[in-house]
């Protein structure tokens, strides 16, 4: 797999993995996050607006709402109160009016318990995907989930990747570790880095790259040509 911008790359199994892209291209990044700042101003839709402002923060924006979210659910009970939610779009910087938060909120606490569920909050907000997308990201998912317990970790890397081939691991920069930890990093958000990825956190973040992505064809070739899928 690769990281993206540079010729960083590790090797799966025994040819190296083309330098195709991670996080979309930089260069869809950029189109999608102008493409939701313009289309922020003639949107009144709270759901959709929400989404738009995680989409001009590029591929990863949902994933990183998703994980101020998650910071905030102490008793892991996968839902928020009201003011949990309107905590977690101000951390996140979200640019919401008050009255626009709470008809967000509203628009999901739609049995009226005063709760709203993370995860249908969450596959709500996601850019609608097709189903062709949805698999072919589980596809790549459950490659690098050896283990099968729904959470990627550096020992399932180490069953898949092969990091001696990275450069900084090559000149004595990085440990086998550090270049393994570095991969998984790239799935978190800035401020929340635990070498883990779950399928939640997986499928946020190729949300964001099919959001930059016109065409199924197009999307399904990227996945599959890096991660080697069959």
């Amino acid at each position: 797999m690769c990281f993206l911008g540079n010729s960083r790359t590790l090797k799966l199994g025994e040819g190296p993995v083309p330098l195709l892209t991670m996080a979309g291209t930089a260069r869809h990044d950029r189109e999608m996050a102008i493409s939701a700042k313009r289309q922020l101003s003639t949107t009144s839709d709270p759901v959709e607006r929400l989404r738009l402002q995680c989409l001009a923060r590029g591929s990863s924006g949902i994933k990183g709402l998703s994980r101020t979210f998650r910071i905030m659910d102490d008793d892991n009970s996968r839902t928020l109160d009201l003011k949990e939610f309107l905590k977690g779009l101000n951390d996140y910087g979200v640019l919401i009016e008050k009255d626009e938060a709470h008809k967000l909120f509203q628009h999901f606490d739609r049995d009226g318990s005063g709760h709203i569920d993370f995860d249908e909050f969450l596959i709500t907000l996601r850019p609608p995907m097709s189903n062709a997308r949805k698999e072919v990201i589980m596809q790549a998912f459950r490659k690098l989930d050896k283990t099968g317990d729904g959470v990627i970790t550096i020992e399932d890397l180490r069953g898949v990747y092969n990091a001696k081939h990275h450069p900084k691991y090559q000149n004595g920069e990085w440990t086998e570790e550090q270049v393994f930890r570095t991969f998984l990093d790239s799935f978190d958000s800035p401020d929340d880095k635990d070498g883990k990825v779950t399928k939640e956190e997986f499928t946020n973040y190729y949300a964001g790259v099919s959001a930059s992505i016109d065409t199924d064809i197009y999307f399904i070739i990227m996945m599959k040509n890096a991660w080697k899928l069959n």
